[in-house]
């Protein structure tokens, strides 16, 4: 009986150490515990690519955890901080500029995605109907910014001064404004929300796809380029990490080449060359 009673009290014992560990990041794989690697990504397209890969990664034998965030600052500090392993939403000027402004070691393993963006707008059908001192918006971080105003320009909206850096314009390098445009600057995420309240802004692709719009009906311009094709970033410290290379491999498998062509029409372009990354 004492025997038995001692059985009983050891298993609720076992039971309960093992309802404990259900907060640890690790996955049990038969007497191994094997960790889980968080990624983060931005809401919308990137989340959904990256539970893609995710599928892909658990078939052999890597558990991946995605992590969303809802803005572009945040998945950087959280890499740097060590709360998740791998991000998947950024590109390459965004990410040297980021480090630039933080102080921070973070570097691209491999290319993934180029999302397109565009001018959008509520009120209007073209570009050409954008009124005399139209309010329009533009993304206030440096690289989204520079990116921004180019679009404004290739759309025939704005000149900006010759030799002005792709990567560093601001609104005091326009040249010529034959509309006097008004720019009005916030976060890259709010420019989608808060449309109606501009007459027409540029977009972020993965913005502009997580609020419903289609990019090749909706936009009245839009942008193609490939310089701003994002990448699976870590700390440098993970640089060689056999792991987290598999996973920036996975991000042009031909499972998720299919479904981005399915999903996205077009308009999220998968990397041809991923792993020929200029980055120092």
């Amino acid at each position: 009986m004492k025997k038995a009673l001692i059985g009983i009290l050891l298993a609720i014992t076992l039971a309960a150490s093992l309802v404990g560990c259900g907060g640890n990041e690790k996955a049990v794989s038969g007497n191994e515990e094997k960790k889980v690697i968080k990624i983060g990504a931005t809401a919308g397209p990137f989340e959904e690519i990256a539970n893609v890969v995710k599928e892909l990664a658990s078939k052999e034998g890597i558990e991946l955890k995605v992590v969303t965030f809802n803005d572009y600052i945040v998945p950087n500090r959280a890499l740097d901080k060590g709360e998740i392993d791998v991000n998947a939403y950024q590109n390459i000027p965004f990410l040297k500029q980021f480090n630039k402004d933080h102080g921070t070691d973070i570097v691209p393993l491999g290319k993934t995605v180029a999302m397109l963006m565009g001018i959008y707008t509520k009120k209007y059908n073209s570009v050409d109907e954008l009124p005399e001192g139209a309010t329009v918006g533009l993304q206030n971080d440096p690289v989204n910014r520079s990116r921004a105003l180019y679009v404004y320009q290739n759309a025939g909206l704005i000149k900006l001064k010759p030799g002005t850096d792709e990567d560093k314009a601001t609104v005091q390098d326009i040249a010529e404004n034959p509309k006097n445009l008004k720019f009005k600057e916030m976060e890259s995420g709010m420019l989608a929300r808060t449309l109606t309240s501009l007459d027409a802004s540029t977009i972020n692709g993965n913005y502009a796809l997580q609020e419903g719009y289609k990019p090749k009906e909706d936009a009245i311009y839009l942008n193609n380029e490939d310089k701003y094709t994002n990448v699976v970033a870590v700390n440098r410290k993970d640089k060689d990490n056999e792991i987290y290379k598999r996973i920036a491999e996975l991000y042009t498998s031909e499972e998720v080449k299919k479904f981005i062509e399915e999903k996205y029409n077009g308009v999220v372009i998968v990397a041809e060359d991923p792993f020929n990354i200029d980055f120092e």
